[in-house]
């Protein structure tokens, strides 16, 4: 299993530290985030500063960027990083569609199938230097020329992976990406009986289909569980990450978007009551509304000695990384013998594609 570890986007120079010491402590891979920050600049940095360690988005959101800008962004993270990037794309929720970004919102699962196929277009244009010639019901590229056409890299295509959180979205990332990253919201139950399965019926649903997906397996779709961890040295340690990690549960039991996660423990009623919270400003009460069986649900809690074998035992078969949903402080140097135990986990995946899939 590959452990995967979030710089800031907040501070260049961070990003910079962090990146060194998550690649030093033998993490896999770094990652940076959409929110208050974009994740390009971050990811820039981290690119120069690292040799080893993949570098990816987690998420950067679709939708507002056309899909030659995240094309263009891409490629040179690309090049800078020598083929260590990947790329992670998601939809983000109505209301920031329409009243964030100020675009108007469609359906996003075939959205985001049509978004997936032109940037690879774009790609697959200008590393081979031929014509772009891209229909689909959402996007129709057709222009590329010299002046605007990045030089051919000569390294492997891009992976793409996408956040998915319903049924849609689970099943076109088993379609079409080469990486689905779960959203940490999530249980054992859940991803065994929920997620894998949507996965699984998309990767069906693209041998069906014939063409290039018609060899898709499981092999090929890395599976990301964006999990919570509340671990330290010793239990003091543990106790303040829990906090920490309380109140991430209780927002998202509080927003509606979740709760079917919550419908299928019988928690639904937990959503209720915290539903209000934000609207009310009561924010510094919300963590002590999640006793330590819910924490224990949705989190891996234990100090350094232990998470290891609780990581195993709730991801074995399911996920194939580990993507750390932690304090933002927490150093990655502490965790580099977790790492190494971690990493003996055995995942259903294998690699990414390393050629260019000839045309359809």
């Amino acid at each position: 299993m590959r452990m995967i570890y979030q710089i800031p986007n907040d501070d260049l120079r961070l990003a910079d530290a962090t990146a060194r010491a998550a690649e030093a402590a033998g993490f896999d891979g770094v990652v940076a985030l959409e929110n208050a920050h974009g994740p390009i600049p971050a990811l820039s940095v981290a690119a120069m500063a690292t040799e080893r360690v993949q570098i990816g988005t987690a998420v950067m959101i679709a939708f507002p960027r056309s899909p030659t800008v995240t094309a263009h962004a891409a490629w040179d993270l690309n090049k800078a990083s020598k083929g260590r990037f990947y790329l992670g794309l998601g939809s983000q929720v109505k209301g920031h569609n329409e009243r964030r970004y100020g675009i108007a919102w469609t359906p996003p699962a075939p959205r985001m199938r049509d978004y997936i196929g032109a940037v690879r277009a774009v790609w697959r244009a200008w590393e081979f230097e031929e014509p772009l010639d891209y229909h689909s019901d959402h996007y129709t590229l057709t222009l590329t020329t010299p002046n605007f056409a990045p030089r051919p890299l000569g390294l492997p295509p891009i992976p793409i992976a996408m956040s998915a959180v319903g049924p849609a979205m689970l099943r076109v990332a088993g379609e079409v990406a080469n990486g689905v990253r779960l959203h940490p919201f999530n249980t054992q139950r859940h991803i065994a009986e929920v997620c894998v399965p949507e996965i699984e019926a998309g990767l069906r649903r693209a041998k069906r289909g014939g063409g290039l997906g018609s060899a898709r397996d499981r092999s090929q779709i890395e599976v990301v569980a964006g999990g919570f961890l509340a671990t330290g040295v010793d239990e003091a340690a543990v106790a303040r990450m829990s906090d920490y990690i309380r109140f991430r549960i209780a927002f998202y039991c509080s927003t509606r978007a979740y709760w079917s996660v919550l419908r299928l423990h019988g928690l639904e009623e937990l959503g209720l009551k915290l539903r209000p919270f934000p609207a009310q400003g009561r924010w510094d009460e919300m963590a002590a509304q999640i006793p330590d069986e819910v924490l224990e649900l949705f989190a891996i809690v234990g100090s350094h000695d232990v998470v290891a074998d609780k990581i195993a035992e709730r991801y074995d078969g399911l996920a194939d990384a580990l993507s750390l949903f932690i304090p933002t402080d927490t150093e990655p140097g502490p965790l580099a013998e977790v790492i190494q135990d971690v990493k003996r986990i055995a995942t259903p995946f294998q690699n990414h594609a390393s050629a260019w899939p000839a045309v359809a």
